[in-house]
C-alpha cells in the first residue's frame, strides 16, 4: 500500500468517526450534519436557516468537540458594534502603548448566531473576516487561525427585527442550507437522548479522539485530488451559466431571474461535489453529487425577479428546473 493510500485511509477514518460521533447527538439532521463536514473540507462558510429549536447552534458546538479547534458562539443584535466580533486596541498606561485586544472572530469556529439582527457595519467586518481571513483594525491588520469557518444562522425575513443580509456577503457563503422539523421517529430518539443526557449518562456523555487540524488539512487536499471528468466539469459550468442565460433552456423560465449566479458558485459547486464523493468513500464524482449539492451552492446567488416572487416562484424551484433541463452527460 503506497503512502498516500494511507493518508486516504487515515483521514476518512478519521472523519467518518466524526460524522458518527455528531450524529449520536444530533439527532434527525443527517443533512445538516453532511453539509458542515462538507464545508468544513471545503473550507468554506455556511449560512443555516431555519425555525429554532432545530439545533443548529448545538451542532456546531458538537462538531467544535470533535476537532482539535476552538469554538465561540456570538449572538447578533441590533446593538452589536464590529469591535465585539474583531476585538480592539487596548491602552496599556503601565506601558504607555496601545495593545491589541483579540476578538471572537479569532476562534477556529464561530457560531454567528441570528445574523440578520445585526447593522451594516457589523456584518461588514464579519464579511472582511470570511472573504480575506483576516480582520482590520484601524491601520493593522490580523491574520486569522488557518483553520476557520463560520457558520452563521438566519432567521426567516419575514420575522420583525431582521435585515436582508447584502448580496456581497451571501455569495461569501459556499452553501445555504434550509433545515425542517424532525420526523416522529427522529424525535422520540431526541427525548431519549434528552433524558440521558440530563441523567449525564457516561456512555452519552463519552467523549471521542478529535481530529487535529493537521489531518483535516490533509482530507481537504484528498478532496482536491477526487476524480471528476471532463464532460462532469462541463455539466457543472453548463448549470452556472445556465442562471445567466435562462431562456437557452426555456421562455417560461426566462424571466424569474435577475441575476445568476458568479463564477465564485462554479468553485464552490466545484469544491462541495468532491467533497460529497469523497465523504461517500469515493475517489469520483457523480453526476448525482453535483446535482445533491447544487441547491445549497446556488439559492442563496440567485436574484430573483419581481415577476417571480409575486407567482411564488422560490429559488430551489428555478434550480429543479435547470437540473431537470440541463444535459446530463
Amino acid at each position: 500500500m503506497s503512502q498516500s493510500e494511507v493518508s486516504l485511509s487515515t483521514s476518512q477514518t478519521a472523519v467518518q468517526q466524526l460524522k458518527s460521533h455528531i450524529c449520536q447527538h444530533i439527532i434527525g439532521q443527517e443533512v445538516l450534519v453532511e453539509r458542515m463536514l462538507i464545508a468544513l473540507l471545503a473550507d468554506g462558510h455556511i449560512l443555516v436557516e431555519g425555525a429554532p429549536g432545530l439545533a443548529k447552534t448545538r451542532a456546531i458546538n458538537v462538531l467544535s468537540k470533535g476537532i482539535e479547534a476552538n469554538f465561540h458562539r456570538v449572538q447578533f443584535t441590533p446593538d452589536l458594534l464590529p469591535s465585539d466580533l474583531t476585538g480592539t486596541d487596548i491602552y496599556r498606561p503601565q506601558q504607555g502603548t496601545f495593545e491589541f485586544q483579540k476578538g471572537p472572530l479569532f476562534h477556529n469556529l464561530v457560531l454567528a448566531d441570528e445574523i440578520n439582527r445585526a447593522p451594516a457595519k457589523v456584518q461588514a467586518a464579519l464579511l472582511e473576516a470570511m472573504a480575506e481571513r483576516q480582520i482590520t483594525v484601524g491601520a493593522a491588520s490580523y491574520p486569522l487561525p488557518d483553520l476557520f469557518m463560520v457558520m452563521a444562522t438566519q432567521n426567516p425575513l419575514e420575522q420583525e427585527g431582521t435585515y436582508p443580509l447584502p448580496e456581497a456577503q451571501l455569495d461569501r457563503f459556499l452553501l445555504h442550507i434550509n433545515i425542517h422539523y424532525p420526523k416522529a421517529q427522529h424525535e422520540k430518539e431526541i427525548l431519549t437522548l434528552a433524558r440521558a443526557e440530563a441523567r449525564g449518562d457516561a456512555t452519552q456523555q463519552a467523549g471521542i479522539n478529535k481530529i487535529t487540524q493537521q489531518t483535516l488539512f490533509n482530507a481537504r487536499k484528498e478532496v482536491l485530488d477526487v476524480y471528476m471528468s471532463d464532460e462532469l466539469e462541463d455539466y457543472l459550468l453548463q448549470l452556472v451559466l445556465a442562471t445567466r442565460e435562462p431562456a437557452a433552456y426555456g421562455e417560461d423560465i426566462a424571466g424569474w431571474l435577475q441575476y445568476g449566479a458568479s463564477p465564485r458558485a462554479s468553485i464552490a459547486l466545484d469544491r462541495c461535489a468532491r467533497a460529497k464523493a469523497w465523504l461517500q468513500q469515493r475517489d469520483f464524482v457523480t453526476p448525482e453529487d453535483i446535482q445533491d449539492i447544487a441547491f445549497d451552492v446556488l439559492r442563496h446567488r440567485l436574484i430573483l425577479s419581481y415577476e417571480a416572487e409575486a407567482e411564488g416562484i422560490t429559488a430551489d424551484r428555478f434550480i429543479a428546473e435547470l437540473i431537470a433541463r440541463v444535459a446530463v452527460p
